[in-house]
């Protein structure tokens, strides 16, 4: 493993939100030693066939903090989702704190950009957030130690987030009995994903794994804790010493035979800008529909 500094001795506290429209799961995990915190992944809710949106996950995100005293120091976005929007802009405008996101986000709006017929106006430079990334980089939630891990293929700007004896493990990684992400999105990669799996499955083995998403397989109920021990154990995709060359092949397999994210669109022109909602040349809020262009 990378000389990551792993700090197994701090344990955040760590409260999941369930979104059942998108099956994501966001966080806010927070300093025992003092009120600070940070919100990883936070969703908006979108009816898209309305082209309505509203905030009631964020305002139950935004209820929990602000009950409990606790001050918001950072949202984290652990790529650019393709199946949710985020809210942290709205949360920030509440709350404070600041955006970050991995470096490479310079990447996926260079990519999208093109795609959605972005102009010149569409800065490809990260500067929507507040803080870019790199791997190894650290940062602070009030008392508590935490860095970044680059572990792109799902897509080129994927972070998981170690705070203490906790890792934020975006879509790298689902539940043991859901395996992996897909890698076929634009500047997605199955050699990487699995590299990238490697980086968490090198962290401690009792090293506490979160993840975003969780769809219930088999009809259980949704989960998004387990440990590193457990997915190296038991992830179907990849657990029990599956090779490189066998993961590439099950994973090229499987996503040619899975449907596109049904918000994908709009989760990709609000994410790529940190949570905000593109505007016409009015100042209308309005999103594009590339045809046959994803």
């Amino acid at each position: 493993m990378a000389n990551y500094p792993v700090n197994m001795d701090v344990h955040p506290d760590v409260k999941a939100f369930f979104d059942e429209a998108t099956n994501t799961i966001s966080y806010v995990i927070k300093d025992p030693a003092s009120d600070a915190c940070a919100v990883i992944d936070s969703v908006m809710d979108i009816d898209y066939a309305a082209g309505r949106i509203t905030y009631d996950h964020a305002d139950e995100m935004i209820a929990y903090i602000e009950s409990h005293s606790l001050k918001l120091e950072w949202l984290i976005e652990t790529h650019v989702h393709a199946d949710h929007l985020s809210a942290a802009p709205y949360i920030q405008e509440k709350l404070g704190g600041k955006v970050g996101v991995g470096r490479k986000i310079t990447v996926v709006q260079d990519v999208f950009g093109k795609i959605f017929n972005e102009g010149t106006e569409f800065q490809r430079d990260g500067s929507q957030f507040d803080a870019l990334f790199d791997d190894g980089d650290t940062y602070q939630i009030g008392t508590m130690p935490a860095f970044a891990i680059h572990t792109p293929g799902h897509t080129p700007a994927c972070m998981v987030h170690v705070i203490g004896d906790a890792a934020f493990v975006g879509d790298t990684l689902f539940m043991p009995d859901g395996g992996s992400a897909r890698a076929d999105f634009p500047g997605g990669d199955a050699g990487e994903l699995y590299d990238s799996i490697q980086k968490v499955l090198s962290l401690p083995d009792d090293m506490r794994l979160f993840i975003c998403h969780d769809y219930g397989p088999g009809g259980r109920e949704i989960m998004w804790e387990t440990t590193v021990a457990e997915e190296k154990t038991n992830n179907i995709h990849v657990g029990g010493g599956k090779t490189r060359e066998d993961f590439i092949r099950f994973r090229t397999e499987r996503d040619a035979q899975l449907a596109v994210p049904k918000l994908i669109i709009p989760s990709l022109q609000v994410n790529m800008r940190a949570g905000e909602v593109p505007k016409d040349e009015d100042g209308n809020p309005m999103l594009k529909v590339p045809v046959n262009g994803l």
